[in-house]
């Protein structure tokens, strides 16, 4: 199974991530969320994963001024999350139904060992 790392931007943890594969030698494919249009399903599996709320980027300043920073409602957070991907917290790194949200060396580890 591989791995999936969704971005939307090169910030550092993405930039951290992908070194985090490459040191180890770890297959992973890049998801540009700029050319990758994510589909309903895709946002739901990253709602199941965590909480609606937790895959906002709500340190973004561009975020915290949008309505999706005021809502607890998951449907109108996924339609949100697909006209505009650049709301979502990245990297996303996902293997199977296994999701990490940011930049997390723990969670990584154990990832790539299953």
């Amino acid at each position: 199974m591989s791995i999936q790392l969704y971005f939307h931007k090169r910030n550092f943890d993405t930039q951290k991530a992908e070194r985090f594969f490459k040191e180890r030698r770890v297959p992973y494919q890049a998801m540009d969320l700029k050319k990758h249009r994510l589909g309903q399903k895709e946002v739901e599996t990253f709602i199941r994963a965590s909480s609606a709320r937790d895959i906002l980027d709500l340190e973004d300043i561009k975020v915290k001024s949008h309505p999706v920073a005021y809502t607890n409602d998951a449907q109108r957070i996924i339609d949100y999350v697909l006209e505009n991907p650049r709301l979502l917290r990245t990297p996303i790194i996902r293997k199977g139904n296994k999701l990490v949200f940011g930049f997390d060396e723990q969670a990584l580890e154990q990832l790539t060992k299953e």
